[in-house]
């Protein structure tokens, strides 16, 4: 007895024998299935019960497949479907994929293959429904002079939100160009400190010999040039943030200093002897490892459990998925506007680079790229050959080495110049492309723009 509250799988297929034996594969899986004999009766059911998953017969009785992944993507319904085909369609079955199928079975399959896939199917419609919760319930694309919707943003922004709403100290830590500045500002908008200046300092920018003065100000002849009284960051940001990005690139000595000023608030000019007192709230910044820099003595231990009350890690890019293209966009379309350029999008090819690229400058590195394409160029969609050679490259590949079929197919390295085999062309772009990605298969099938079954289905036709 198949338990109701148990997610479906919608098996539709015209054939009652198959239908049973697939049943059959599923029965004891944590799942329930139901079966519709036509397309007809598939899609009443998706209409008024949408399944989990959909086990899909390509060549049904009354309609193709197809029209079924067609109607799932024109209602935005999120249905994981597992295609059925046969020995001989499986370029249809490609083409299901292209609209949206998560896999595809070719007939004949064993139960284990069948329980695999649909378990498969099942967990990613999982995860794809835990995602929609937090997105529904999160709900950001935006925030501060951040763009993002990606779960991993979604956290950050809730962090940023309880964070400022304290007095603690706040250690910002991301690789550069993470928009660890705009965090900062995030913390000092949304808190009760926002109508109080936010001063800050780059401790990288600033000589040594001149950093002391710069946080505490000096007095009138403390040093050669010290011609006035001046205010330093502790004095201008009395009340509200002050912010000290890449902190562990401060002087050791000056570290001591900060640690006095952080415990108890007062301070003393350069050269002064009237001890100030201050009310700061302290944010800082790196995009170094800070345990790694106070294990091996170049920032104060003391310093580091001072300041490092909430930390917050900010990600790269590479790790925020379609928020690459939602920010590319958002680039492309201003600097468009800037530069007087007809862009308004990316074609296909162009947005699988942007997302398939590590950007180890993160968001500051794309903003320089959209930036160079634009002035460089112009049209509607951005096409592949706008944008730099750099972005042909991933984790050390280079992609533009991966032989694609030639006009003709003809085979130049022969002194014939004779027309090779597609087949052969083909096999020689997927190797090559498994060969660059470690073999590493799915990385190759997302760089293909194929899926990882189609890598794997072709590489069994080969060895048999």
């Amino acid at each position: 007895m198949q338990n109701k509250d148990a997610p479906i799988v919608l098996l539709i297929e015209d054939s009652p024998s198959l239908a049973l034996v697939y049943k059959n594969y599923l029965t004891g899986q944590a799942c329930q299935v139901i079966h519709c004999e036509d397309g007809g009766q598939g899609l009443d059911f998706i209409e008024k019960n949408p399944p989990e998953v959909i086990l899909l017969d390509l060549n049904l009785p009354d309609m193709s497949g197809l029209e079924i992944l067609k109607f799932l993507k024109e209602k935005n319904l999120t249905c994981s479907v597992i295609v059925v085909t046969s020995n001989g369609s499986v370029t249809v079955a490609v083409e299901a994929m292209n609209l949206g199928a998560f896999d595809f079975l070719e007939k004949p399959f064993d139960a284990e293959r069948l329980i695999v896939t649909v378990n498969n199917a099942l967990e990613h419609q999982r995860l794809t429904n835990v995602i929609d919760i937090y997105k529904n319930k999160l709900g950001r694309d935006s925030f501060h002079g951040y763009l993002g919707a990606s779960l991993a943003m979604q956290a950050v922004y809730q962090i940023i939100k309880s964070a400022a709403a304290s007095k603690a100290s706040v250690f910002l830590m991301g690789e550069s160009g993470t928009g660890k500045e705009v965090a900062a500002q995030a913390i000092h908008q949304e808190g009760q400190r926002s109508e109080q200046p936010m001063i800050v300092l780059n401790c990288a920018a600033i000589p040594h010999a001149l950093m002391e003065s710069e946080i505490f100000g000096h007095v009138k002849g403390a040093f050669t040039g010290a011609v006035n009284n001046r205010d330093g960051a502790a004095s201008l940001a009395d009340g509200g943030i002050l912010f000290l990005d890449e902190i562990c690139e401060m002087d050791l000595l000056l570290q001591s200093k900060l640690l006095r000023f952080i415990q108890t608030g007062t301070f003393q000019r350069v050269g002064g002897t009237k001890l100030e007192v201050v009310d700061i709230r302290f944010v800082c910044a790196t995009n170094k490892d800070p345990v790694k820099e106070v294990k091996e003595g170049r920032f104060r231990e003391d310093l580091f459990y001072r300041l490092h009350v909430i930390p917050i890690e900010l990600p790269p890019l590479r790790e925020r998925g379609q928020d690459i293209l939602l920010i590319a966009n958002k680039f492309l379309l201003d600097f468009a506007v800037e530069e007087e350029k007809l862009f308004t999008c990316f074609d296909h090819n162009a947005r699988q680079l942007l997302l398939h690229y590590a950007w180890p400058g993160n968001v500051r590195e794309l903003q320089n790229v959209i930036r160079n394409l634009v002035v460089l160029n112009d049209g509607e969609q951005v096409m592949p050959g706008m944008l730099p050679k750099s972005l042909q490259w991933q984790n050390g590949s280079d992609l533009s080495a991966v032989p694609a079929p030639p006009s003709g197919a003809v085979n130049e390295s022969s002194p014939s110049g004779e027309v090779m085999p597609l087949w052969l062309v083909e096999k020689a772009a997927i190797e090559a492309a498994i060969v660059r990605c470690d073999g590493n298969i799915p990385k190759a099938a997302a760089l293909l723009d194929v899926s990882p079954s189609t890598l794997y289905r072709k590489k069994q036709t080969w060895e048999e």
